[in-house]
């Protein structure tokens, strides 16, 4: 082979090396423009005019613009969830004082001298103003969970302080139905939110003296090696089996039960409240005997 030859094998050896070279160099490149968008997006900095679309290459330009559009769904949603909060707060502080209104108007009706047709009219409307407080009381809680505006902090803590203050709220109510409402002695932990948890057990415990005519209800908790768990069990009416995988929806409420007291959100916003917390509840029940609902909780 001739000098002219290998030359130029040379020359085409260098030239491929250069091609090679240069090819590695745009894609390291690329890849580092690639990783200063994703930095930017995940610190929420990102927009597609702080970069040059002319030097970019065509899979960066791609990129630029996904992220781009990624933002800008990111600051509607933001932008909705402040619209969603303000219609929340509204609805909250608008209807607060004509329903308290309502009941106080209710109350002192109830103390006049009033035919008996008039004192049954009087009464059902103290009654249906209780339950649309009870009810906007409860989406408006549910709505701010829902969408993020309340978040729940879980955190370590012994059960007995949370269950001897449900105990204490709901003391009275079953009183009055002169059932026994009775607290077993805890000395288990788990990890909840004290405010939210306390809501997602005083609706359980409510619903527990409502559909309970005479007996006991009773609270315990047990510890175990990752969760504790949290019954409340009632002897009340008890629910049939194809509907115990209902009870948790949003809005039911059993045929059986249509004519008690009642809208059907505090079973579902207590699902929601203890799903939030990385637990979940169940329920056992037997028609005629009463029912048993579970809380568990992690540790």
């Amino acid at each position: 082979m001739n000098k002219t030859g290998i030359v130029i094998i040379l020359l085409c050896f260098l030239a491929a090396a250069a091609v090679v070279l240069w090819e590695r160099r745009k894609v390291r490149k690329t890849m580092e423009e690639i990783e200063r968008m994703l930095d930017a997006a995940m610190t929420g900095s990102f927009s597609e005019t702080n970069f040059d679309e002319s030097r970019l290459s065509a899979l960066e330009t791609k990129f630029a613009h996904y992220l781009s559009a990624a933002e800008a769904s990111s600051r509607n949603v933001a932008q909705e969830k402040d619209k969603i909060k303000t219609l929340i707060a509204d609805i909250s502080h608008q209807t607060k004082t004509p329903i308290a209104n309502l009941l106080l108007y209710s109350e002192l009706l109830k103390e006049e001298t009033l035919p008996a047709s008039a004192k049954a009219n009087v009464e059902a409307l103290y009654k249906q103003s209780e339950k649309l407080r009870f009810l906007i009381d409860s989406l408006v809680k549910l709505s701010r969970l829902e969408n993020g505006i309340i978040s729940l902090s879980p955190q370590q803590a012994a059960l007995q302080p949370l269950l001897e203050s449900v105990v204490e709220q709901y003391a009275a109510k079953a009183s009055e139905k002169r059932l026994s409402l009775r607290l077993q002695d805890t000395d288990a932990f788990a990890v909840f939110d004290s405010k939210w948890t306390a809501e997602a057990l005083a609706n359980i415990v409510d619903n527990a003296i409502k559909y309970t005519e005479h007996g006991t209800i009773t609270i315990s908790a047990v510890s175990y090696e990752m969760f504790a768990r949290i019954d409340i069990s009632d002897t009340g009416s008890g629910i049939p089996e194809s509907e115990q995988a209902k009870i948790f929806a949003r809005f039911y409420r059993s045929n059986s039960v249509q004519k008690q007291e009642g809208v059907g959100i505090g079973l579902y916003l207590a699902r929601q409240i203890i799903s939030g917390e990385g637990g979940y509840i169940k329920v056992a029940s037997v028609p005629g005997k009463g029912s048993t609902f579970s809380i568990f909780l992690p540790k």
